[in-house]
């Protein structure tokens, strides 16, 4: 009996415990509900003393409250977490729709002036566009998860998965094609830009390394911002007007272990700063100045050559914000007596305000890129601020250690250690010269010298100044000495200092281009120089192709606000009818500095024709030649520095086949223009 009293008695005790159990869950009242509802949207993490005054308020014990408030916060980030996927899931939805809906029209896309479909070049084209496109849309979509990730406390997910990356050479995209030419401002009208590379498909970058690159761009952003805003003692004025670094007061403000390797006897350090009023809105120039097709296009006197090689970050969309790219870049001084200076840097923009952006340039040591001359660029790059009537204020850093593996030219010494070759001087008056260039470019052609209609539309003007700007670029690149040209070096300085290369044709007739250079000194200032040689009247004195005939100027476009810039359209005053079929394109320009140009072609009447109807001048075979005007960097002031080249065609033989006849040929065009240009001007003939 006793057994079974204890038995009842231990199954009632089971019974009370599980009813206790039962007890502990209940509904809250919706009074109850409400005010800890309330109590949520303003704190979600209330401590012990407004947890026992809503236990006293809602009878409720501290440890029920306690629970509600921890279950409240779950539910809420499940919310948070659910709306995150969905709104991913739309925007990765609605790109694929965009992208499906352009693939689908650019199938079935009609030529608009002959009816037929698109040509495979530009379909290729246009598909790597669309890929560049799919893979910064895919960067944005993985930084908006990562910010969503962080929110949440642990990754999403439910991204889609990636499609494969491009396997394109980034050669093809650079090199294969007509040139950008001038497309590089927005609503520019012609279709034949070629895409800059985002990435190169063989360049494996860990997460490791895309952090490193990050911290040091931010770094570098820093310091590049206290050169810019600080003066004295960072900086000083030299000659009353140049901003020079205090190498000194630098490096106690900056203090580095080692610069970049340690210090040795041949290092140099350059350092400008300068400033300048643009005639171009902030976001239109960050555009340019973070792509490196458009970046090449805007300096075709500095940057030889520019690729991108990887971007870490795209941005944000719509802007340039917080991108960061590492980019190869290669310098140069026109002329085949100066080395150009290679980097790897890393190129990062942050917007610090509205209308206000900074872009730094920072090298950084890549193991796949070798440069054969050891040059390190310190924290350089601009300060863009809008200005409220469509200008910009622009003040440039210039920043690196040089280690010169040869010997610089005695002519050039001044100019190169002065830093004025490569200085901040030398970039803000070549960009405010190219924007006022843009301006002019899509101006209606107004010019009084269009004499009997000869550019007949704004369309023939842009189509003339494309021309033009492709005749700069191409003498700019045959004069250098930049090591991813695509010309083969034929004989290298001879005793006149003629440097020879040669590169096959790419339009026909087919042949070889053989191009011819040197540089020379005069006494006498940039600016008499460049009225001397860009004058009509004064041309038969020194041009040996005009057989001594005067020229006319038969139309003129206007390039900036310096009279002397301008692109002129001549033809032979006194030729015979044979020749009355060419005429010469000419290009002049001066900035600032003091730096000019002169560049000329002879083009035919049918071919000129052409450009000035508006057609496309990209086919239209051209050999620049012309001159490259300089200040001599010496502190007696008034000499020029002048680089003369031209350019052959050899048709029908082989590089291997440059017989002797072409190389004098070439050599005495340069020789002899020299010496006529001494003897006019009456500079001895040692000058």
């Amino acid at each position: 009996m006793e057994f079974l009293g204890d038995s009842q008695n231990h199954d009632s005790s089971e019974t009370e415990k599980k009813n206790k159990k039962k007890k502990r869950f209940h509904r809250h009242t919706p009074h109850q509900i409400q005010r800890l509802e309330s109590t949520f949207n303003e704190c979600q993490h209330p401590d012990e003393k407004q947890r026992n005054q809503l236990s006293r308020e809602l009878g409720l014990a501290p440890r029920q409250i306690k629970f509600w408030f921890q279950n409240r916060r779950t539910q809420k980030k499940a919310q948070h977490e659910r709306a995150d996927n969905c709104a991913l899931k739309e925007e990765n939805d609605k790109i694929r729709c965009e992208n499906i809906a352009i693939r689908e029209a650019i199938k079935h896309a009609i030529c608009p002036n002959c009816g037929d479909s698109p040509v495979n070049e530009d379909s290729y084209f246009d598909e790597q566009k669309l890929r560049i496109e799919n893979a910064q849309l895919r960067d944005e979509l993985e930084r908006v998860s990562s910010i969503a990730a962080k929110f949440i406390g642990r990754p999403i997910s439910h991204l889609p998965p990636l499609l494969n990356p491009m396997h394109v050479s980034p050669l093809e995209l650079f090199h294969t094609g007509p040139s950008l030419d001038f497309d590089l401002l927005p609503g520019s009208c012609s279709s034949m830009a070629v895409p800059s590379l985002p990435s190169q498909p063989n360049l494996v970058l860990s997460e490791m390394d895309k952090s490193l690159m990050t911290n040091i761009a931010v770094t570098a952003m820093e310091e590049l911002l206290r050169l810019l805003q600080t003066n004295e003692p960072l900086w000083f004025k030299t000659d009353g007007c140049r901003d020079v670094l205090n190498i000194e007061s630098y490096e106690n403000t900056f203090p580095r272990s080692s610069s970049s390797g340690g210090k040795k006897n041949n290092l140099r350090m350059e350092a400008s700063r300068s400033s300048g009023v643009v005639f171009t809105n902030a976001i239109t120039l960050v555009d340019m100045l973070m792509d490196s097709v458009k970046s090449a296009e805007l300096f075709p006197s500095i940057v030889a050559s520019s690729k991108t090689l990887a971007v870490i970050s795209s941005g944000l969309r719509g802007n340039h914000g917080d991108a960061l790219h590492l980019m190869i870049e290669e310098l140069q001084v026109l002329s085949p007596l100066v080395a150009t200076r290679e980097f790897c840097v890393l190129r990062y923009c942050q917007q610090m305000e509205h209308g206000t952006w900074a872009i730094v340039n920072v090298s950084y040591e890549f193991p796949q890129f070798t440069s054969q001359s050891r040059s390190y660029r310190f924290p350089s790059g601009c300060l863009i601020q809008d200005m409220s009537n469509g200008y910009s204020k622009v003040t440039w850093v210039e920043h690196g250690e040089f280690e010169e593996q040869e010997l610089i030219h005695e002519m050039f010494k001044d100019l190169v250690h002065k830093g004025l070759a490569f200085g901040a001087e030398r970039w803000i008056a070549t960009l405010q010269r190219m924007c006022e260039r843009f301006t002019n470019l899509l101006e209606p052609a107004t010019s009084s010298l269009d004499l009997g209609g000869v550019i007949p539309s704004s369309e023939g003007k842009r189509s003339i100044m494309r021309l033009a700007h492709r005749m700069v670029n191409n003498f700019c690149l045959s004069v250098g000495t930049s090591n991813n040209t695509r010309s083969t070096v034929v004989s290298g300085l001879d005793e006149f200092g003629i440097r020879v290369t040669s590169h096959k044709s790419r339009h026909e007739p087919n042949g070889m281009v053989l191009c011819a250079a040197t540089s020379f000194w005069l006494p006498i200032s940039p600016q008499n120089v460049f009225n001397f040689l860009k004058d009509e009247r004064t041309r038969p004195q020194w041009d040996v192709l005009s057989n001594g005939n005067s020229v006319q100027e038969v139309a003129h476009i206007t390039n900036g606000s310096n009279p002397g810039n301008c692109i002129s359209v001549l033809r032979g005053f006194n030729a015979s009818s044979s020749q009355n079929n060419m005429l010469i394109l000419q290009e002049s320009c001066i900035d600032s500095s003091s730096a000019a140009l002169v560049i000329y072609t002879p083009v035919d009447l049918p071919a000129l024709n052409m450009a000035m109807s508006g057609q496309d001048t990209s086919y239209i075979p051209i050999l620049p030649s012309g001159f490259a005007i300089s200040p001599d960097g010496s502190s007696k002031g008034g000499g020029s520095l002048i680089t003369v080249g031209f350019q052959i065609m050899v048709s029908g033989l082989q590089p291997a086949k440059l017989n002797m006849e072409s190389m004098e040929t070439v050599n005495n065009l340069i020789n002899t223009t020299v010496h006529q240009i001494k003897t006019t001007l009456n500079c001895p003939s040692t000058a």
